[in-house]
């Protein structure tokens, strides 16, 4: 608990894990809604596209914080970075 409130470690990268499977079911559901609904093609370049475009999104969110991690490492002396 202390790592949370007094910011040693990071919350968010965990939460984008979280974030990702919430944006991946919202595809999904989204995508097979529209093949129900007489667009099939559409939805599944949705399906598909989302899917990429939801991952990619949030594999930046995480380099962004192992960017931070290894700068960190850095920056500590006396440690190399891994």
């Amino acid at each position: 608990m202390r790592d949370i409130f007094f910011f040693d470690s990071m919350l968010t990268p965990k939460i984008i894990t979280i974030v990702y499977w919430i944006l991946l079911f919202a595809v999904v559901v989204s995508g097979i809604g529209s093949m129900f609904a007489g667009k099939f093609l559409w939805g599944l370049v949705a399906l598909v596209g989302g899917a990429v475009g939801a991952r990619i999104w949030c594999e930046l969110l995480i380099v962004l914080f192992k960017i931070n991690d290894n700068i960190k490492q850095l920056a500590e002396p006396g440690k190399e970075a891994e």
